[in-house]
C-alpha cells in the first residue's frame, strides 16, 4: 500500500509540474493513510544524480518504519531541501527540485526560494507581547548568562529585524534560546533552515568554564526518533485512558517442549534447519482460545465493540529504535511451520526498519513475549484500540506436588502468563475464560491437531 501511495504522489508530482516547467517540486508523500509528517532517513540520489523509473531515490521514516520511495520516471535531482536526518516535515512540504534530464538546472535555486517562501510564516498576531508594566530601572542580572541569548532572540524578533529564516527554525532557536544572528544560514539566499539551527555550536563562554569542574559531561543526550516518540504518545494515552485489569495463571509447558522436541527433529530432518519456537505454540493456542472467546477478540471503538472473526495477532517485536508489532493475519487457519516461517520474516523486517505500514497497523490481539530473556513474570499496557494483550514469562523447573510419583512431588516445566484486559470491552469472566481455554491448549497441545 506504502509503494501504491508513494506512486501515485509521486507520479502526480512528476507530471502535473513537468508540464508547466522544466524543473519541479518534490513533495513529502503520504506513505500510509494516516501519515501527517516524517522525516527524511537517508537520500540515495545526491544533486546533480541523475535517476531513472524504478531507482530508490530516497527512505522516508514514518512513526514506525523507514520506507524506500521509488521515481516512477526518468530524471536528474536538481536541488535537495531537506537533508538527511531531517525530521517533523509535513506531508505536501516540498523537500527536493527534480528536472528532466538535459535541462538548465540554473533555476534551482529560484524554485527552491519559491517553495520555502510558501511554507506557512508565522504572523506577528500569533505571539501577541503580554502588556508591559511602565519601565523602571531594571536590577543587574549578573548571572543571566542562559537566559541572555534568548531574549536577544526575542529582541531581535520584536524590533523587526530581517532575519532569513524558516518558522521551525525560529521555534527551536527561541525554545533553546540561541540567537539567530550567530546561525550561519545554509538554505538559499542565506536562509537559516532548521539544521542549521540544530548544528549551532556556541563559542566557548565563561559560563560553559564555569558550569561543571569535570571535562566531559557524565550523560549522553539521545535525540528522540519518531518511533519513540509515537510509542510514548500511545502508551501514555493507553494507560491514562483505557480500564486495565489483569489476569494471570501458571501453565505446564512440559507436553509443548516435548511436542517440540519431536516436531523440531522431523524438520531438521525434512529441511536442514528450520525450527519451532516454543513463540509459535503460544500463537497458535491464542488463536484457538480467541476462537472459543471470541468476546477478547474485540476492540474498543467508542461507541462500538468491533469484536473479529479472524485472530489478527500483532507480536511485540524489539528494534533498535523501539517497539514495533507486526501482524501474523488469521493465525487460526495456519499451521505451526507457517506460523514460524511469517513471524520470523517479520521480525526480521521490524528489526531492519522495512515494514510495509499494513503489515504493523491494525491487527485483533497482541502477544508480548519476554521469557527469553529470564523475565519470569510482568505486565504488559493494552495496544488500542485492541482489548487484550498477552504478556509471556519464562518457562522455570517448579516443584509442584505429585501424589502419584513415590516420592510425592515432580518438576514441573511452569510458564507464568498475564492477560491485560481493557474492562470497558472483556469483563473479568471473559478474561478468565479466555486464560482457561489458552492453558488448555498448552497442557495438551496434540489439541491443535484436531
Amino acid at each position: 500500500m506504502a509503494s501504491f501511495l508513494a506512486r501515485r504522489v509521486l507520479s502526480r508530482q512528476f507530471h502535473v509540474s513537468a508540464r508547466r516547467n522544466a524543473l519541479s517540486k518534490f513533495a513529502m508523500p503520504a506513505m500510509s493513510p494516516t501519515m501527517t509528517e516524517g522525516g527524511i532517513a537517508e537520500w540515495k540520489k545526491k544533486e546533480g544524480d541523475s535517476f531513472s523509473a524504478g531507482d530508490v531515490i530516497l527512505e522516508i521514516e514514518t512513526d514506525k518504519a523507514t520506507i524506500d520511495v521509488e521515481a516512477q520516471e526518468d530524471g536528474v535531482m536538481a536541488k535537495i531541501l531537506a537533508g538527511d536526518g531531517s525530521k517533523g516535515i509535513k506531508v505536501g512540504s516540498t523537500i527536493a527540485i527534480v528536472a528532466e534530464e538535459g535541462d538548465d538546472l540554473s533555476g534551482a535555486d529560484k524554485l527552491a526560494s519559491e517553495a520555502a517562501s510558501e511554507a506557512p510564516q508565522k504572523s506577528s498576531a500569533e505571539e501577541p507581547k503580554a502588556p508591559e508594566a511602565p519601565k523602571a530601572p531594571e536590577p543587574p542580572k549578573p548571572s543571566s548568562s542562559e537566559s541572555k541569548p534568548a531574549e536577544t532572540l526575542r529582541s531581535e524578533l520584536a524590533k523587526g529585524d530581517r532575519i532569513f529564516a524558516s518558522p521551525i527554525a525560529k521555534k527551536i532557536a527561541l525554545e533553546r534560546g540561541i540567537p539567530l544572528s550567530k546561525v550561519k544560514g545554509t538554505g538559499p539566499e542565506g536562509r537559516i533552515l532548521r539544521e542549521d539551527v540544530e548544528k549551532y555550536q556556541p563559542s566557548a563562554a565563561p559560563a560553559a568554564a564555569a558550569a561543571a569542574p569535570s571535562a566531559s559531561a557524565d550523560y549522553v543526550d539521545i535525540p528522540v526518533s519518531n518511533m519513540r516518540r509515537t510509542i510514548g504518545a500511545r502508551l501514555t494515552q493507553s494507560k491514562q485512558e483505557v480500564p486495565h485489569y489483569y489476569v494471570t495463571v501458571d501453565i505446564d509447558m512440559g507436553k509443548v517442549l516435548k511436542l517440540r522436541e519431536v516436531f523440531n527433529k522431523t524438520l531438521a530432518d525434512k529441511d536442514g534447519g528450520s525450527k519451532l519456537s516454543v513463540n509459535d505454540f503460544i500463537l497458535k493456542a491464542s488463536a484457538l482460545a480467541l476462537a472459543d472467546v471470541p468476546e477478547a477478540n474485540s476492540a474498543w471503538l467508542g461507541e462500538t465493540i468491533r469484536q473479529y472473526k479472524k485472530a489478527d495477532i500483532s507480536v511485540a517485536v524489539s528494534t533498535p529504535t523501539g517497539l514495533i508489532t507486526p501482524i501474523i493475519k488469521d493465525v487460526g487457519s495456519k499451521g505451526l511451520a507457517t506460523i514460524s516461517a511469517e513471524a520470523k520474516v517479520l521480525a526480521k523486517k521490524a528489526r531492519d526498519g522495512k515494514l510495509q505500514p499494513h503489515e504493523y497497523q491494525g491487527g485483533s490481539f497482541t502477544v508480548s513475549n519476554l521469557g527469553m530473556f529470564g523475565v519470569n513474570h510482568f505486565t504488559a499496557i493494552i495496544n488500542p484500540p485492541q482489548a487484550c494483550i498477552l504478556a509471556i514469562g519464562s518457562t522455570q523447573p517448579v516443584l509442584v506436588p505429585a501424589p502419584e510419583e513415590e516420592r510425592g512431588f515432580k518438576i514441573a516445566q511452569i510458564m507464568k502468563v498475564t492477560l491485560s484486559s481493557d474492562h470497558r470491552t472483556v469483563d473479568g469472566a471473559v478474561a478468565a475464560r479466555w486464560v482457561s481455554a489458552f492453558k488448555g491448549y498448552l497442557e495438551n497441545p496434540l489439541t491443535f491437531m484436531l
